[in-house]
């Protein structure tokens, strides 16, 4: 191998979180905000805020967790040889709180009004992975910690007030021809 024939850098990649995973995994969407503050340093975690505050349309909050999340990626990037501009792949798991964070302050930017900073973005999005915003546009739901049902309690909570139904009975069926419906 000549000196112009250096072997290829390996791609970046984000730390692992498994006990990042496992907490967000475990609760549910009050319980996000406890996870930043259990771990603060870490990107997914911020990226999960990012994502719940977009899906209630909270659009400036969006924007600034996702900030965070981008910021505290590229610094652990960077501490592993990155330089901006270098690939970050989807395929890589812990990297996806990098892309989605990405994505999701440039839907935040755009949703403010940030054309310009939402074009920035898109290009480091699709910089660091092509491929990354079609795979995020098809295989991510923004925060999928939607509680479905609230408990027991609920469920079985009688309603507070009972009206009666009033109007005309649904009337049976008639039936035309006790042959035609026999096989």
């Amino acid at each position: 191998m000549t000196p112009d024939q250096s072997a290829p850098e390996p791609e970046a990649s984000l730390a692992d979180e498994p006990e990042v995973r496992q907490a967000i995994a475990d609760g549910d969407r009050a319980s996000v905000a406890a996870v930043v503050t259990g771990h603060p340093s870490s990107p997914l975690a911020w990226t999960e805020l990012a994502d719940l505050a977009d899906s209630e349309g909270r659009t400036i909050e969006s924007y600034a967790f996702a900030s965070v999340a981008a910021d505290l990626a590229r610094e652990q990037l960077t501490a592993g040889g990155w330089q901006p501009g270098d690939p970050v792949s989807w395929s890589d798991e812990p990297n996806r709180a990098y892309l989605r964070a990405l994505d999701t302050q440039r839907r935040a930017a755009e949703g403010l009004g940030l054309d310009e900073r939402a074009a920035r973005l898109a290009d480091e999005l699709a910089t660091a992975d092509p491929e990354a915003p079609a795979r995020i546009a098809s295989e991510f739901t923004p925060t999928q910690l939607i509680t479905i049902v609230g408990g027991a309690a609920v469920l079985f909570e009688p309603a507070a007030s009972a009206e009666a139904i009033v109007g005309d009975p649904i009337a049976e069926p008639a039936a035309t021809d006790a042959a035609a419906g026999e096989d």
